[in-house]
C-alpha cells in the first residue's frame, strides 16, 4: 500500500469517526443531525469509496445503540441517499444541495418502511410511516438549515484536507 493510499485510508477512518461522533453528541437535538450533510460531502469527495465510511458509521451505531430493526434501514437509507448525492454530483449549488437534503430528510420515514412492509404488510408500513411523519418534518428543517450554513466551509475543508493543500502560514 502505497502512503496516498494509506493516508486516504486513515483520512478516511478520522472522517467516519466525525460522523458518528457527530450524530451522538447531536442526538440531544430531535432529528437535527450532521450525518445526511457529512455523507452528501463524503460522496461528493470520496465518490464509491463512501460506502465503506457509511458500513463502518451504521457498524458503529449497531454496537453504540444495539443492533435492531432500525439498523438494517441504515444498511440502505445511507447508500441510497449516496446513489443520489453521486448522480447530481455535477450540481454546485448550495442551495439545490440543501432541498436535497431536506428531501432526504421528510423522506427519511418513507425509506425506513421496507422492511414494515414485509414483516406486516402495506398497512403496517403505512401507519409506521404516518405515525412518523411529525418527525420527518424537523429533520428535513434541520437538515436544510444545516447543510446551508455548513456545506461550503466543510466542503472546502475536505477538498483541503484530501488534496493536502492547506496554505502555509506566514510568519513574520
Amino acid at each position: 500500500m502505497n502512503i496516498q493510499k494509506t493516508r486516504e485510508l486513515v483520512i478516511m477512518g478520522v472522517l467516519t469517526g466525525i460522523v458518528f461522533l457527530g450524530q451522538v453528541f447531536m442526538g440531544f437535538l430531535p432529528n437535527v443531525e450532521i450525518v445526511t450533510l457529512l455523507f452528501i460531502l463524503y460522496t461528493l469527495v470520496f465518490g464509491k469509496k463512501v460506502f465503506l465510511m457509511i458500513y463502518v458509521f451504521v457498524f458503529l451505531e449497531g454496537i453504540f445503540y444495539g443492533f435492531g430493526l432500525w439498523w438494517l434501514n441504515y444498511l440502505y437509507v445511507w447508500s441510497v441517499q449516496s446513489v443520489i448525492t453521486w448522480l447530481c454530483r455535477k450540481q454546485k449549488s448550495v442551495l439545490f444541495w440543501s432541498v436535497l437534503s431536506g428531501f432526504y430528510g421528510i423522506s427519511f420515514g418513507a425509506l425506513c418502511t421496507i422492511p414494515y412492509f414485509f414483516i406486516s404488510g402495506p398497512a403496517g408500513a403505512f401507519a409506521y410511516w404516518v405515525s412518523g411523519v411529525a418527525y420527518d418534518i424537523p429533520h428535513c428543517i434541520g437538515n436544510v438549515v444545516v447543510c446551508l450554513i455548513l456545506f461550503r466551509p466543510l466542503r472546502s475543508l475536505l477538498e483541503k484536507m484530501v488534496s493536502g493543500n492547506f496554505e502555509k502560514p506566514v510568519h513574520n
